[in-house]
């Protein structure tokens, strides 16, 4: 049974069946956020997820990044920062192929997103990129 359910916006409904919260810059003690440190960030998070559910495929949800315009710009370059709560969630749907048995398969997700808070996706009141997720290009089918 899922924790939640996430309506994507082409209409297909997904259950949240694992879900992982962590700071974006949690562990950064000094210094500022920049674009290497982001993408350093993003690579690690997308690892992670493919080493946790090795049988599932991994997919990034392309997050928003912030300059903000105050002129700082350290020896990495000028700020850029990121929504302040990675999220790595396992999500389920029907089968993507028409030939799947709905009663036999399955097809599964693990996608990485970022989000502005800790509360974890629900209905048509998700993250708008994780809403937009085209499921049946990047999902997998599997037997249960």
């Amino acid at each position: 049974m899922p924790l939640t359910r996430v309506v994507l916006a082409s209409g297909r409904s997904i259950g949240l069946t694992h879900l992982r919260l962590s700071s974006t810059y949690g562990g950064l003690l000094e210094g500022h956020p920049h674009r290497t440190l982001n993408d350093r960030r993003i690579k690690d998070l997308l690892s992670s997820a493919a080493a946790v559910v090795p049988h599932t495929p991994a997919h990034l949800v392309p997050p928003p990044r912030e300059h903000p315009d105050d002129g700082r710009a350290g020896p990495f370059g000028p700020v850029e920062i990121l929504p302040p709560v990675a999220c790595t969630g396992l999500f389920e749907s029907t089968p993507v192929s028409p030939e799947n048995d709905p009663v036999l398969h399955r097809s599964s997700l693990t996608i990485v997103w970022f989000q502005a808070t800790p509360q974890p996706p629900s209905g048509h009141e998700a993250d708008q990129g994780l809403r937009e997720v085209a499921w049946d290009e990047p999902a997998q089918d599997y037997e249960l």
